[in-house]
């Protein structure tokens, strides 16, 4: 099984190993399912796209925050793609061992509906769904094939209280031990920003996926 040159880039993030902070940009092929992205790391970008790299590089994108700018991003996706959110990405560790089976968030079968069970299916594959009564868990395979988590609480407004952080922890309860776990959060959602990092979460860089559509596309 071949495996994308960006999941090995994250993993190694998530070791610590990143890549050189020299304001350079490094060109990948784009991804499954039609989708591209916008890595940025500390003073390097990583693309994945299905354009040329000579002609994404004539558009001068750098590591210091110019490939995730709007023009740039509008440039990739073509003139009527789909440019997603600018998320943080985090990273944690799977905490799963043979005495917590029998305490492991139940899984859920009634939230097929639900948006974040929906956005989830709309990125990812194999998307998992659990929980209980502070919210939902999704657990998939995402970007460029990383296992993704992200959590929807059942009422926000009792986030101050350590649910949104309880219930991170019991998530990376789900994954093996040691296993590097990912998630994307929007900068802006301050409250869920502080909730992953309480809970262990690390940050990595931020990116943006996008759905192109350009006039050469079928």
């Amino acid at each position: 099984m071949t495996i994308d040159p960006l999941l090995t880039l994250f993993h190694r993030a998530a070791d610590g190993r990143f890549p050189p902070a020299d304001g350079r940009v490094t060109v990948l092929p784009s991804l499954p399912g039609g989708l591209e992205c916008s890595v940025a790391f500390t003073g390097h970008a990583v693309i994945s796209t299905a354009l040329p790299e000579e002609e994404v590089l004539t558009q001068r994108p750098d590591g210091y925050g110019g490939s995730l700018a709007p023009d740039f991003l509008r440039f990739l996706a073509g003139p009527a793609g789909r440019i997603g959110t600018l998320d943080a990405v985090l990273v944690a560790r799977g905490t799963s061992n043979a005495a917590d089976a029998a305490r492991q968030l139940p899984v859920r079968l009634d939230a097929e509906d639900h948006q974040r069970v929906r956005h989830a299916r709309d990125l990812r594959t194999d998307v998992r769904v659990h929980g209980d009564a502070r919210g939902l868990v999704t657990l998939a395979n995402g970007l460029a094939g990383r296992r993704e988590l992200s959590i929807e609480l059942a009422d926000p407004a009792n986030a101050s209280r350590g649910r949104g952080r309880s219930l991170l922890r019991d998530a990376l309860a789900l994954v093996p031990a040691g296993e590097p776990v990912f998630a994307a959060v929007s900068p802006g959602n301050a409250r869920s920003l502080r909730a992953f990092l309480a809970a262990g979460f690390t940050p990595l860089g931020s990116e943006v996926i996008l759905r192109p559509q350009r006039p050469s596309s079928p």
